[in-house]
């Protein structure tokens, strides 16, 4: 499993987040997304939230990730929300840095970091066959 140092990445307010300092000795699920992904929107978000609530002992956050000449503000993000409330942390990885770093298929793509920050699983996509797959990497995970 790859150990991570740190993911330097911006909040909402334009400050830098390390990622691994803010959320350290706890597992780590982030979901990279983009909000022109109707799957991320739709299923990957909601689903981010369901696990939120469902594994208290997990931290969960998103990385939105810009591609080409894009540009997304804070009330962008906020828009995709009906109550205009961010159920979890949400960052930006401008120029889809840490994207490429953890080799993501597209959007959604979810990192799994164990309580060390080493990569634990790493899966793409929103479907039931990914969520599957993530609920039970999460059971593996937190029940061992």
């Amino acid at each position: 499993m790859i150990k991570i140092d740190n993911i330097t990445v911006t909040t909402l307010e334009g400050e830098p987040a390390d990622l691994i300092k803010e959320y350290k000795n706890k597992p780590l699920l982030i979901l990279f997304y983009n909000n022109q992904c109707l799957g991320c929107t739709g299923r990957a978000i909601p689903l981010a939230y369901q696990f939120s609530k469902d594994y208290p002992e997990l931290s969960v956050v998103a990385i939105h990730s810009t591609f080409g000449n894009q540009t997304i503000s804070k009330q962008e993000i906020l828009d995709i929300f009906t109550l205009k409330e961010i159920p979890f942390p949400i960052y930006m990885d401008d120029h889809h840095k840490w994207f490429d770093f953890f080799n993501c298929e597209g959007t959604p793509h979810w990192i799994i970091l164990n309580q060390d920050a080493r990569v634990f699983k790493s899966f793409y996509g929103s479907q039931e066959n990914a969520q599957n797959r993530l609920y039970y990497a999460l059971e593996e995970l937190l029940n061992t």
